[in-house]
């Protein structure tokens, strides 16, 4: 099949219209995650889907063991005051995850995630919209290669 992944059944950026819709159209398909997670790190905000999709996987976990281990890597990772990816939340949120930390739950995110999610909604995803790399995808031909900055995460 010419022009296509082999991981994905279907075109990846046959649903690239649909992507003006709404940042669930977006975040909802691989591409569009990718698609914006380069236009984020050209913005300099990568974190935020970094952050919001570890927030997905870590709902889906289903072992106590494993969601402490999860917590603790989100924490420090996007959450804790100088973390390498720190997301920006309000100090309340950021207080309230940092107490509850050490027994954390499937919805010890929660907050934070919508916060980030209501950020990229309001701001960066009206950008998106008007940026190189979404018009780009929209205008590309049939026989160009599939996005240039594909890679797995």
């Amino acid at each position: 099949m010419p022009g296509r992944l082999c991981c994905f059944p279907k075109d990846p950026l046959e649903d690239v219209e649909t992507w003006s819709e709404s940042v669930d159209k977006v975040l909802g398909c691989k591409a569009g995650q990718i698609a914006f997670r380069e236009f984020l790190k050209s913005e300099y905000s990568e974190e935020n889907i970094l952050f919001w999709l570890a927030c997905e996987e870590y709902k889906k976990i289903k072992t106590v063991p494993e969601m402490i281990s999860s917590a603790n890597r989100i924490y420090s990772e996007f959450v804790q005051t100088e973390a390498p990816r720190q997301i920006n939340i309000d100090c309340g949120t950021r207080e309230n995850i940092t107490k509850n930390i050490s027994q954390p739950t499937l919805t010890s995110f929660d907050t934070a995630q919508k916060l980030v999610y209501s950020l990229m909604a309001r701001d960066c995803y009206p950008r998106f919209l008007k940026s190189d790399i979404y018009q780009g995808l929209l205008r590309r031909n049939d026989s160009s290669p599939f996005m240039f900055f594909y890679k797995y995460p």
